[in-house]
């Protein structure tokens, strides 16, 4: 058995962030990855102001404002980063042995106010504070007694193209959508796009198979932009295989009323609000997430406690501290998680959908109304 203060279960944006946060703060935390190295599933991600704000935050934001270009239009500051350039300037941030990998939890156990975490190797943690960043499928999540997100009925298809003689696009966001089909792509620097595809299969006549195939992904994206610019194809045609991936969308049932903290556990980024892309806020969020949590941990940890009191006394005062920072996180989180799942997935809904009266309002009224709304949610300060 090994006793860590703080066991963050993830090495995604979530975790790493909230690391590198409560790093920032003078507290050191172990950060769990199942896989045997970092993972980028998704290619690239957009990145709005909140997130910005966040990054500046823990001090890297600066860093990755010289590997991409600020994206024009509005005030606000929004730039497509990849995500191994994220991942990893996360990582180089913290700690060399913050990072523990091949490292799969397997059973979580309450010892008095400690947890004990189980990994497949034999190890056991034993930790004040365990914190589950480990996705959809979180094992944090499950042991909280969440239930596991549903199904959306949408899908996305996502890939990042290269052009080593440059792309020649302007640094904006440019977006196609209707008929059940809405497709994408933002530059991140001079030689890279990255684009996105979100779809309602129930729309389209598809084999089944192809989330499984990158060569039928990438022939279903083309056979439905043929109408549109030319430019766009070639983007879809310059893509490697491995560079495409398909995923659907998943949205949680109770975010507002399950427990997303339950004394000295929680959960944040997508183990807590899996969300549609269609705001472009799933990492952002995650950002927002991790700023917050490791201001509302540090509080309780690094609080002095009254003076002369005996260990067990300590530990229970510690224990009451930690229980009280998640609960006021939870707080902060809850309402602002459901605003972007509820928000994003109605967005969605009406950029794609084919139904003639819907597409109509779109197109005449609510079309001048969605980048407002992106805008706003993206205002966010976490401090």
């Amino acid at each position: 058995m090994k006793e860590e203060d703080i066991v963050i279960v993830g090495a995604g944006i979530a975790g790493l962030a909230t690391s590198l946060g409560l790093h920032r703060l003078g507290l050191r935390s172990l950060v769990l990855e199942s896989s045997d190295s970092s993972r980028t599933t998704g290619f690239a991600l957009t990145l709005w102001t909140n997130a910005w704000r966040a990054l500046d935050a823990v001090g890297i934001g600066d860093s990755l404002r010289q590997r991409s270009v600020k994206l024009r239009g509005g005030e606000s500051e929004a730039r497509c980063v990849e995500r191994k350039d994220l991942l990893g300037t996360l990582v180089e941030a913290l700690p060399r042995d913050t990072v523990r990998y091949s490292s799969k939890v397997v059973s979580i156990e309450e010892s008095g106010p400690f947890k004990l975490v189980h990994l497949s190797d034999g190890t056991i943690l034993k930790t004040k504070v365990l914190i589950g960043c480990d996705g959809i499928n979180s094992s944090v999540a499950n042991w909280l007694g969440l239930q596991k997100p549903v199904y959306a009925g949408r899908s996305a298809i996502r890939g990042l193209a290269e052009f080593p003689d440059g792309h020649g696009f302007e640094p904006k966001f440019s977006v196609y959508f209707g008929g059940g089909f809405r497709f994408g792509f933002i530059p991140c620097d001079a030689k890279c796009l990255y684009w996105f595809c979100t779809y309602t299969p129930s729309a389209f006549k598809y084999d089944e198979d192809m989330e499984k195939s990158p060569v039928k992904m990438k022939q279903f994206v083309l056979n439905n932009v043929g109408n549109l610019p030319q430019e766009v194809s070639n983007v879809v045609e310059r893509t490697e295989l491995d560079s495409i991936s398909s995923a659907q969308m998943k949205l949680p049932w109770n975010v507002l009323l399950g427990d997303i903290i339950r004394d000295n556990v929680c959960v944040a980024g997508d183990a807590l609000h899996p969300m549609t892309p269609d705001l472009g806020q799933g990492g952002c969020s995650a950002l927002e997430d991790s700023v917050i949590l490791a201001r509302y941990l540090a509080k309780a940890l690094l609080t002095k406690p009254r003076a002369g009191p005996k260990e067990e006394e300590e530990e229970e005062e510690e224990y009451r501290r930690i229980k009280r920072g998640l609960e006021d996180y939870g707080k902060d989180r809850r309402w602002r998680s459901f605003s972007l799942i509820s928000t994003g997935y109605v967005v969605g809904l009406i950029q794609e959908t084919d139904r003639k009266v819907m597409s109509f309002l779109r197109d005449k009224w609510l079309s001048k109304y969605t980048p407002n709304t992106m805008l706003r949610m993206a205002d966010f300060d976490c401090g």
